[in-house]
């Protein structure tokens, strides 16, 4: 019960908080954000994360099924060869691609 109050009380002064700040500091906050994600430092850093993870993938895939080998049930293993075959700069189920 005192974990419930404690709780309540946080999204009270949560609340009374947000409130006094109001929709001007929230639309600021907007605007930073936005700021920021269209910062192309930001977009290649987050392109060249996304390109890191589908290497990884793709070698974490071919190791998966080499060592997993024919044990796997048939709808997985035919994922498993599907993804194997795309190329890095597919996109797709991957990573960013491009939208």
């Amino acid at each position: 019960m005192r974990y419930r109050l404690v709780f309540i009380a946080g999204l009270a002064v949560g609340y009374v908080l947000g409130t006094k700040a109001g929709r001007e500091r929230y639309d600021q906050l907007v605007t930073a954000a936005r700021r920021v994600a269209e910062n192309p430092a930001v977009r290649n850093t987050a392109e060249t994360a996304a390109q890191q993870g589908r290497r990884f993938a793709g070698r974490a895939c071919h190791t998966v099924s080499e060592k997993v080998g024919d044990r796997m049930p048939e709808p997985v293993a035919r994922r498993m060869r599907s993804l194997s075959g795309r190329g890095a700069g597919a996109g797709g189920d991957w990573g960013t691609g491009n939208v």
